[in-house]
Protein backbone atom coordinates (compact mmCIF):
# COMPACT_ATOMS: atom_id res chain seq x y z
CA UNK A 1 0.00 0.00 0.00
CA UNK A 2 1.14 3.28 -0.87
CA UNK A 3 2.08 6.00 1.39
CA UNK A 4 -1.09 8.09 0.15
CA UNK A 5 -3.23 5.06 0.10
CA UNK A 6 -2.19 4.51 3.58
CA UNK A 7 -2.66 7.97 4.56
CA UNK A 8 -6.54 8.18 2.95
CA UNK A 9 -7.47 5.09 4.63
CA UNK A 10 -6.16 6.87 8.47
CA UNK A 11 -7.94 10.10 7.73
CA UNK A 12 -10.95 7.79 6.96
CA UNK A 13 -10.87 6.25 10.07
CA UNK A 14 -9.92 9.28 12.26
CA UNK A 15 -12.97 10.87 10.78
CA UNK A 16 -15.22 7.59 11.83
CA UNK A 17 -13.77 7.74 15.26
CA UNK A 18 -14.38 11.26 15.39
CA UNK A 19 -17.84 10.91 14.49
CA UNK A 20 -18.42 8.00 16.33
CA UNK A 21 -17.54 9.56 19.80
CA UNK A 22 -19.86 12.43 18.95
CA UNK A 23 -22.36 10.01 18.53
CA UNK A 24 -21.59 8.47 21.30
CA UNK A 25 -21.35 11.72 23.61
CA UNK A 26 -25.06 12.23 23.01
CA UNK A 27 -26.49 8.80 23.22
CA UNK A 28 -26.17 8.46 26.75
CA UNK A 29 -29.30 6.70 27.93
CA UNK A 30 -31.94 8.92 30.19
CA UNK A 31 -35.02 8.10 31.74
CA UNK A 32 -38.44 9.69 31.88
CA UNK A 33 -40.95 8.50 34.48
CA UNK A 34 -43.98 6.76 33.65
CA UNK A 35 -45.90 8.71 36.39
CA UNK A 36 -49.73 8.06 36.11
CA UNK A 37 -51.39 4.74 34.22
CA UNK A 38 -55.18 4.69 34.31
CA UNK A 39 -57.40 2.17 32.55
CA UNK A 40 -56.09 0.51 28.95
CA UNK A 41 -52.60 1.57 28.76
CA UNK A 42 -49.76 -0.31 26.81
CA UNK A 43 -46.00 0.24 26.00
CA UNK A 44 -43.71 -0.65 22.95
CA UNK A 45 -40.01 -0.39 23.78
CA UNK A 46 -38.33 0.10 20.92
CA UNK A 47 -36.60 -2.93 20.28
CA UNK A 48 -39.30 -4.95 21.71
CA UNK A 49 -41.56 -4.81 18.40
CA UNK A 50 -44.58 -5.35 20.80
CA UNK A 51 -46.76 -3.82 23.07
CA UNK A 52 -47.45 -5.04 26.09
CA UNK A 53 -48.85 -3.61 29.49
CA UNK A 54 -47.52 -0.26 31.04
CA UNK A 55 -46.78 -0.58 35.00
CA UNK A 56 -46.79 2.53 36.86
CA UNK A 57 -43.53 3.96 37.58
CA UNK A 58 -41.56 2.18 34.42
CA UNK A 59 -38.48 3.75 32.98
CA UNK A 60 -39.30 5.18 29.34
CA UNK A 61 -36.52 5.62 27.63
CA UNK A 62 -35.76 6.68 23.47
CA UNK A 63 -37.28 4.84 20.89
CA UNK A 64 -40.48 3.46 23.26
CA UNK A 65 -44.33 4.14 21.90
CA UNK A 66 -46.98 4.48 24.44
CA UNK A 67 -50.75 4.55 24.00
CA UNK A 68 -54.17 4.88 25.90
CA UNK A 69 -57.10 2.65 24.58
CA UNK A 70 -60.24 3.22 25.71
CA UNK A 71 -60.83 4.85 28.95
CA UNK A 72 -56.77 4.63 29.30
CA UNK A 73 -54.98 7.90 30.29
CA UNK A 74 -51.49 8.29 31.34
CA UNK A 75 -48.39 11.06 32.30
CA UNK A 76 -45.18 10.94 31.43
CA UNK A 77 -43.01 12.94 33.85
CA UNK A 78 -39.50 14.52 32.85
CA UNK A 79 -36.50 14.76 35.03
CA UNK A 80 -37.52 18.81 35.26
CA UNK A 81 -41.04 18.37 36.19
CA UNK A 82 -42.62 18.83 32.59
CA UNK A 83 -45.23 16.51 31.85
CA UNK A 84 -47.22 15.55 28.87
CA UNK A 85 -50.83 13.63 29.91
CA UNK A 86 -51.86 11.42 27.51
CA UNK A 87 -55.74 11.00 26.79
CA UNK A 88 -57.91 8.55 25.73
CA UNK A 89 -57.46 6.62 22.36
CA UNK A 90 -54.36 8.46 21.72
CA UNK A 91 -50.39 7.43 21.27
CA UNK A 92 -47.20 9.41 21.66
CA UNK A 93 -43.63 8.34 20.54
CA UNK A 94 -40.41 9.48 21.94
CA UNK A 95 -37.69 9.03 18.91
CA UNK A 96 -35.13 11.25 20.74
CA UNK A 97 -34.58 11.21 24.74
CA UNK A 98 -30.81 11.89 25.02
CA UNK A 99 -28.41 13.73 27.12
CA UNK A 100 -25.95 16.19 25.05
CA UNK A 101 -22.46 16.59 25.84
CA UNK A 102 -23.20 19.53 26.86
CA UNK A 103 -25.11 18.81 29.70
CA UNK A 104 -28.07 19.34 27.80
CA UNK A 105 -31.08 16.94 28.16
CA UNK A 106 -32.70 16.79 24.65
CA UNK A 107 -35.98 15.02 24.53
CA UNK A 108 -38.59 14.83 21.20
CA UNK A 109 -42.25 13.57 21.16
CA UNK A 110 -44.50 13.12 18.40
CA UNK A 111 -47.99 12.94 19.14
CA UNK A 112 -49.46 10.36 16.65
CA UNK A 113 -53.20 10.61 17.29
CA UNK A 114 -55.65 11.66 19.65
CA UNK A 115 -55.28 14.48 22.23
CA UNK A 116 -51.84 15.39 24.64
CA UNK A 117 -51.44 18.20 26.86
CA UNK A 118 -47.99 19.66 27.62
CA UNK A 119 -47.08 21.07 30.68
CA UNK A 120 -42.78 22.62 30.17
CA UNK A 121 -41.31 23.67 32.78
CA UNK A 122 -38.82 25.96 30.36
CA UNK A 123 -35.69 25.34 32.56
CA UNK A 124 -32.13 26.10 30.94
CA UNK A 125 -29.86 23.53 29.16
CA UNK A 126 -33.58 21.73 27.89
CA UNK A 127 -34.53 20.86 24.36
CA UNK A 128 -38.06 20.04 23.92
CA UNK A 129 -39.35 19.20 20.61
CA UNK A 130 -42.63 18.07 19.82
CA UNK A 131 -43.63 16.75 16.45
CA UNK A 132 -47.25 16.29 15.02
CA UNK A 133 -48.34 15.48 10.95
CA UNK A 134 -45.20 17.18 9.64
CA UNK A 135 -45.10 19.95 12.47
CA UNK A 136 -42.88 21.04 14.74
CA UNK A 137 -42.53 22.86 17.48
CA UNK A 138 -39.55 23.58 19.93
CA UNK A 139 -40.55 24.92 23.34
CA UNK A 140 -37.83 27.15 25.10
CA UNK A 141 -39.58 29.32 27.62
CA UNK A 142 -42.60 27.78 30.17
CA UNK A 143 -45.32 26.68 28.26
CA UNK A 144 -48.90 24.72 28.58
CA UNK A 145 -50.96 23.39 25.67
CA UNK A 146 -52.77 20.92 24.31
CA UNK A 147 -52.33 19.46 21.05
CA UNK A 148 -55.20 16.98 19.28
CA UNK A 149 -54.45 14.74 16.11
CA UNK A 150 -57.16 13.57 13.50
CA UNK A 151 -56.97 12.14 10.24
CA UNK A 152 -57.00 14.78 8.10
CA UNK A 153 -55.92 17.76 10.10
CA UNK A 154 -54.13 18.77 13.95
CA UNK A 155 -55.20 21.62 16.36
CA UNK A 156 -52.47 23.37 19.01
CA UNK A 157 -54.48 24.88 21.74
CA UNK A 158 -51.65 27.08 24.13
CA UNK A 159 -53.21 27.90 27.78
CA UNK A 160 -49.71 29.50 28.50
CA UNK A 161 -47.02 31.27 26.77
CA UNK A 162 -46.39 31.46 23.19
CA UNK A 163 -45.28 29.04 20.30
CA UNK A 164 -43.92 28.86 16.76
CA UNK A 165 -45.17 25.91 15.07
CA UNK A 166 -42.83 25.14 11.80
CA UNK A 167 -44.36 23.21 8.99
CA UNK A 168 -44.40 23.25 5.23
CA UNK A 169 -46.43 26.00 5.07
CA UNK A 170 -44.43 28.21 7.10
CA UNK A 171 -44.11 29.37 10.56
CA UNK A 172 -47.45 29.64 12.50
CA UNK A 173 -47.11 31.94 15.96
CA UNK A 174 -49.81 30.88 18.27
CA UNK A 175 -50.01 33.55 21.70
CA UNK A 176 -52.25 32.46 24.78
CA UNK A 177 -55.65 31.58 24.86
CA UNK A 178 -55.14 31.09 20.81
CA UNK A 179 -55.60 27.81 19.02
CA UNK A 180 -53.99 27.12 15.30
CA UNK A 181 -55.61 24.65 12.75
CA UNK A 182 -53.14 22.39 10.84
CA UNK A 183 -54.44 20.95 7.21
CA UNK A 184 -52.59 17.97 6.41
CA UNK A 185 -54.44 17.79 3.41
CA UNK A 186 -52.72 18.78 0.05
CA UNK A 187 -53.46 22.44 0.41
CA UNK A 188 -51.65 22.73 3.52
CA UNK A 189 -53.57 25.76 4.60
CA UNK A 190 -52.84 26.80 8.50
CA UNK A 191 -55.02 29.05 10.55
CA UNK A 192 -55.05 30.96 13.61
CA UNK A 193 -58.05 31.15 15.93
CA UNK A 194 -58.19 33.86 18.84
CA UNK A 195 -59.84 31.08 20.91
CA UNK A 196 -59.81 28.16 22.56
CA UNK A 197 -62.72 25.56 22.47
CA UNK A 198 -63.52 23.24 25.74
CA UNK A 199 -62.52 19.74 25.41
CA UNK A 200 -64.19 16.90 28.08
CA UNK A 201 -60.64 16.27 29.94
CA UNK A 202 -59.98 19.63 30.73
CA UNK A 203 -60.67 19.54 33.81
CA UNK A 204 -58.55 16.15 34.69
CA UNK A 205 -55.72 17.79 33.21
CA UNK A 206 -55.90 20.90 35.33
CA UNK A 207 -56.66 18.49 38.35
CA UNK A 208 -53.40 16.81 37.31
CA UNK A 209 -51.21 20.36 36.79
CA UNK A 210 -52.46 21.44 40.11
CA UNK A 211 -51.59 18.57 42.12
CA UNK A 212 -47.49 18.84 40.65
CA UNK A 213 -48.18 22.73 41.50
CA UNK A 214 -49.37 22.37 45.19
CA UNK A 215 -47.03 19.19 46.07
CA UNK A 216 -43.61 19.79 44.06
CA UNK A 217 -41.21 20.53 46.22
CA UNK A 218 -38.96 23.95 45.61
CA UNK A 219 -35.82 22.26 47.35
CA UNK A 220 -35.73 19.41 45.99
CA UNK A 221 -32.28 19.75 45.35
CA UNK A 222 -31.19 18.66 49.09
CA UNK A 223 -32.77 15.07 49.01
CA UNK A 224 -32.88 14.47 45.24
CA UNK A 225 -30.82 15.27 41.76
CA UNK A 226 -34.05 15.66 39.93
CA UNK A 227 -37.82 17.14 40.13
CA UNK A 228 -39.52 14.45 39.03
CA UNK A 229 -41.57 12.12 41.76
CA UNK A 230 -40.68 14.98 43.94
CA UNK A 231 -44.81 16.11 44.31
CA UNK A 232 -45.39 12.63 45.40
CA UNK A 233 -43.09 12.51 48.31
CA UNK A 234 -44.65 15.62 49.57
CA UNK A 235 -48.32 13.89 49.03
CA UNK A 236 -48.23 10.32 50.29
CA UNK A 237 -45.22 11.05 53.33
CA UNK A 238 -43.09 13.16 54.53
CA UNK A 239 -39.74 13.69 55.67
CA UNK A 240 -38.43 13.23 59.69
CA UNK A 241 -35.06 13.94 61.41
CA UNK A 242 -34.24 10.43 62.82
CA UNK A 243 -32.13 10.85 66.05
CA UNK A 244 -28.35 9.26 64.43
CA UNK A 245 -29.72 8.97 60.71
CA UNK A 246 -30.79 12.71 59.65
CA UNK A 247 -33.39 13.28 57.41
CA UNK A 248 -35.55 10.49 56.22
CA UNK A 249 -38.74 10.04 54.34
CA UNK A 250 -41.74 7.73 55.65
CA UNK A 251 -44.77 7.17 53.44
CA UNK A 252 -48.17 7.57 55.55
CA UNK A 253 -50.49 4.39 56.10
CA UNK A 254 -47.65 2.05 57.34
CA UNK A 255 -47.11 0.20 60.37
CA UNK A 256 -44.97 -2.75 61.81
CA UNK A 257 -45.76 -5.17 58.86
CA UNK A 258 -44.50 -2.87 55.74
CA UNK A 259 -41.39 -2.80 53.83
CA UNK A 260 -40.65 -0.98 50.90
CA UNK A 261 -40.79 -4.17 48.39
CA UNK A 262 -44.24 -5.59 49.12
CA UNK A 263 -45.58 -4.67 45.52
CA UNK A 264 -44.32 -4.06 42.45
CA UNK A 265 -42.64 -5.75 39.95
CA UNK A 266 -39.12 -6.77 38.18
CA UNK A 267 -39.91 -5.71 34.43
CA UNK A 268 -37.21 -6.56 31.70
CA UNK A 269 -35.62 -4.19 29.14
CA UNK A 270 -33.90 -6.01 26.43
CA UNK A 271 -31.10 -3.70 26.55
CA UNK A 272 -30.43 -3.27 29.98
CA UNK A 273 -32.04 -6.54 32.13
CA UNK A 274 -34.25 -6.50 35.15
CA UNK A 275 -34.97 -3.57 37.19
CA UNK A 276 -37.54 -3.13 39.89
CA UNK A 277 -40.17 -1.35 39.22
CA UNK A 278 -42.66 -0.02 42.24
CA UNK A 279 -46.54 0.01 42.20
CA UNK A 280 -46.87 2.55 45.07
CA UNK A 281 -47.56 5.85 43.66
CA UNK A 282 -44.59 7.42 45.03
CA UNK A 283 -42.12 4.72 44.17
CA UNK A 284 -39.89 6.77 41.42
CA UNK A 285 -36.99 8.44 43.31
CA UNK A 286 -36.87 6.09 46.51
CA UNK A 287 -36.06 3.16 44.08
CA UNK A 288 -33.66 5.25 41.52
CA UNK A 289 -31.55 7.06 44.43
CA UNK A 290 -30.86 6.62 47.93
CA UNK A 291 -30.99 3.55 50.36
CA UNK A 292 -33.65 1.65 52.15
CA UNK A 293 -32.84 1.66 55.86
CA UNK A 294 -34.71 -0.26 58.57
CA UNK A 295 -35.23 1.77 61.71
CA UNK A 296 -35.70 0.31 65.05
CA UNK A 297 -39.06 2.47 66.60
CA UNK A 298 -39.61 3.62 62.83
CA UNK A 299 -39.64 0.76 60.20
CA UNK A 300 -38.54 1.91 57.17
CA UNK A 301 -37.62 4.79 55.87
CA UNK A 302 -36.03 6.16 53.04
CA UNK A 303 -32.70 7.98 53.42
CA UNK A 304 -31.39 9.96 50.26
CA UNK A 305 -27.93 10.00 48.76
CA UNK A 306 -25.53 8.35 46.50
CA UNK A 307 -25.93 8.13 42.47
CA UNK A 308 -28.93 7.92 40.45
CA UNK A 309 -29.66 4.66 38.90
CA UNK A 310 -31.16 4.40 35.69
CA UNK A 311 -33.40 2.18 34.31
CA UNK A 312 -31.06 -0.82 35.69
CA UNK A 313 -31.64 -0.53 39.67
CA UNK A 314 -31.61 -2.75 42.57
CA UNK A 315 -32.19 -0.61 45.62
CA UNK A 316 -29.89 -0.50 48.04
CA UNK A 317 -31.15 -2.25 51.61
CA UNK A 318 -29.19 -0.79 54.91
CA UNK A 319 -29.75 -2.41 58.30
CA UNK A 320 -32.47 -4.74 57.46
CA UNK A 321 -34.09 -6.94 60.51
CA UNK A 322 -33.58 -10.80 61.22
CA UNK A 323 -35.47 -12.51 59.06
CA UNK A 324 -36.07 -10.03 56.15
CA UNK A 325 -34.78 -11.97 52.51
CA UNK A 326 -32.26 -9.19 50.47
CA UNK A 327 -34.45 -9.34 47.48
CA UNK A 328 -32.93 -10.35 44.35
CA UNK A 329 -33.49 -9.74 40.71
CA UNK A 330 -34.39 -13.00 38.08
CA UNK A 331 -31.54 -14.32 36.84
CA UNK A 332 -33.23 -16.27 33.90
CA UNK A 333 -36.41 -15.28 31.60
CA UNK A 334 -37.43 -12.03 29.80
CA UNK A 335 -41.04 -11.96 31.33
CA UNK A 336 -41.81 -9.12 34.33
CA UNK A 337 -42.33 -10.81 37.76
CA UNK A 338 -45.26 -9.54 39.62
CA UNK A 339 -44.57 -9.45 43.29
CA UNK A 340 -47.84 -8.71 45.47
CA UNK A 341 -48.14 -8.81 49.29
CA UNK A 342 -49.35 -5.71 50.63
CA UNK A 343 -52.96 -5.33 51.23
CA UNK A 344 -53.68 -2.27 49.04
CA UNK A 345 -56.70 -0.16 49.13
CA UNK A 346 -59.97 -0.77 47.13
CA UNK A 347 -62.31 2.15 45.76
CA UNK A 348 -65.69 1.02 47.05
CA UNK A 349 -67.61 3.63 44.92
CA UNK A 350 -67.08 6.71 43.21
CA UNK A 351 -66.60 8.90 45.89
CA UNK A 352 -64.95 7.19 48.56
CA UNK A 353 -61.95 4.90 49.07
CA UNK A 354 -61.30 2.58 52.18
CA UNK A 355 -57.54 2.48 52.65
CA UNK A 356 -56.06 0.12 54.69
CA UNK A 357 -53.61 -0.39 57.25
CA UNK A 358 -50.24 -0.86 55.47
CA UNK A 359 -50.98 -0.06 51.84
CA UNK A 360 -48.40 2.66 52.07
CA UNK A 361 -51.28 5.11 50.04
CA UNK A 362 -51.31 1.82 46.82
CA UNK A 363 -54.19 2.51 45.47
CA UNK A 364 -55.17 6.21 46.59
CA UNK A 365 -55.63 8.63 44.33
CA UNK A 366 -53.01 11.10 44.00
CA UNK A 367 -54.19 14.70 45.36
CA UNK A 368 -58.05 13.14 46.11
CA UNK A 369 -57.87 12.73 49.74
CA UNK A 370 -57.58 15.66 51.62
CA UNK A 371 -55.90 15.16 54.25
CA UNK A 372 -53.94 11.97 53.66
CA UNK A 373 -51.28 12.48 56.96
CA UNK A 374 -54.59 12.50 59.37
CA UNK A 375 -56.16 9.56 57.01
CA UNK A 376 -53.00 7.65 58.51
CA UNK A 377 -53.38 8.32 62.04
CA UNK A 378 -56.87 7.13 61.74
CA UNK A 379 -55.83 3.94 59.81
CA UNK A 380 -52.63 3.34 62.65
CA UNK A 381 -55.47 3.51 64.97
CA UNK A 382 -58.32 1.42 63.65
CA UNK A 383 -56.65 -0.63 60.73
CA UNK A 384 -58.53 1.01 57.89
CA UNK A 385 -60.45 3.96 57.38
CA UNK A 386 -62.93 5.59 54.40
CA UNK A 387 -62.41 8.46 52.82
CA UNK A 388 -64.18 10.73 50.36
CA UNK A 389 -62.09 11.44 46.83
CA UNK A 390 -62.82 14.96 45.21
CA UNK A 391 -62.07 13.88 41.63
CA UNK A 392 -62.50 15.95 38.33
CA UNK A 393 -65.74 14.76 36.32
CA UNK A 394 -65.38 14.64 32.66
CA UNK A 395 -67.35 13.03 30.56
CA UNK A 396 -66.21 9.75 28.29
CA UNK A 397 -63.95 10.49 25.83
CA UNK A 398 -64.98 8.02 23.10
CA UNK A 399 -64.25 9.85 19.86
CA UNK A 400 -60.76 11.35 20.92
CA UNK A 401 -57.95 10.77 18.32
CA UNK A 402 -61.17 11.16 15.67
CA UNK A 403 -61.97 15.14 16.04
CA UNK A 404 -60.74 17.67 13.47
CA UNK A 405 -58.47 20.32 13.49
CA UNK A 406 -60.17 23.23 15.72
CA UNK A 407 -61.94 20.70 18.20
CA UNK A 408 -59.54 22.09 20.87
CA UNK A 409 -60.22 22.60 24.92
CA UNK A 410 -61.12 25.61 26.27
CA UNK A 411 -58.47 27.21 29.02
CA UNK A 412 -58.31 26.45 32.55
CA UNK A 413 -59.56 28.63 35.21
CA UNK A 414 -57.01 29.40 37.69
CA UNK A 415 -56.98 27.64 41.05
CA UNK A 416 -54.81 29.25 44.37
CA UNK A 417 -52.48 26.11 45.11
CA UNK A 418 -51.87 25.93 49.14
CA UNK A 419 -49.04 24.70 50.44
CA UNK A 420 -47.83 21.11 51.29
CA UNK A 421 -47.93 19.68 54.49
CA UNK A 422 -44.73 20.11 56.39
CA UNK A 423 -45.79 17.62 59.63
CA UNK A 424 -43.51 14.52 60.56
CA UNK A 425 -43.90 11.11 61.90
CA UNK A 426 -43.86 10.27 65.48
CA UNK A 427 -41.80 7.54 66.40
CA UNK A 428 -43.64 4.05 67.12
CA UNK A 429 -43.99 2.25 70.47
CA UNK A 430 -42.65 -0.50 69.43
CA UNK A 431 -39.81 -1.95 66.96
CA UNK A 432 -41.38 -3.34 63.80
CA UNK A 433 -41.41 -7.27 63.04
CA UNK A 434 -39.26 -8.98 61.23
CA UNK A 435 -40.47 -8.20 57.47
CA UNK A 436 -42.50 -11.45 55.90
CA UNK A 437 -39.54 -13.45 53.66
CA UNK A 438 -42.09 -16.80 51.61
CA UNK A 439 -41.99 -14.15 48.51
CA UNK A 440 -38.55 -12.73 47.23
CA UNK A 441 -38.40 -8.69 46.34
CA UNK A 442 -36.43 -6.43 44.92
CA UNK A 443 -32.48 -6.17 45.74
CA UNK A 444 -30.42 -4.08 47.43
CA UNK A 445 -26.42 -4.24 47.13
CA UNK A 446 -24.46 -2.70 49.06
CA UNK A 447 -23.92 0.59 49.84
CA UNK A 448 -23.83 3.52 52.66
CA UNK A 449 -23.92 2.00 56.69
CA UNK A 450 -26.34 3.84 58.81
CA UNK A 451 -24.45 6.71 60.92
Amino acid sequence: MSHLSLRAVLITVAVFLLASVAAFSDSQVRTVRLSFVKGDVQIERGSSQHFENAMLNLPITQGSRLRASGDGRAEIEFEDGSTIRLAPNSSIEFPELVLRESGAKASSIKVIKGTAYVDFAGEKNEEFVLQFGDEKLALTHSARLRIGVGDEGAAVAVFKGDIQVEGPSGTLAVKKNQTGNFDFSSSGRDTLVKDIEQEPLDAWDKQQSDYHVRYASNSYQSYSPYSYGTADLAYYGNFFNAPGYGMMWQPYLVGAGWDPFMDGAWAFNPGFGFGWVSAYPWGWTPYHYGSWVFLPGYGWAWQPGGAWNGWYNQPRVLNAPSGFKVPQAPTTGTHSLIVNRGTGSTIVAGNKVVIRNNSAGLGVPRGEVKNLAKASQQVQAHGMVTEHVHTAQAPPMSTAGSRQPGMISGPRSQQQASSPRTSSPAPRSSSPASMPSSHPAPSGGGGRSPR
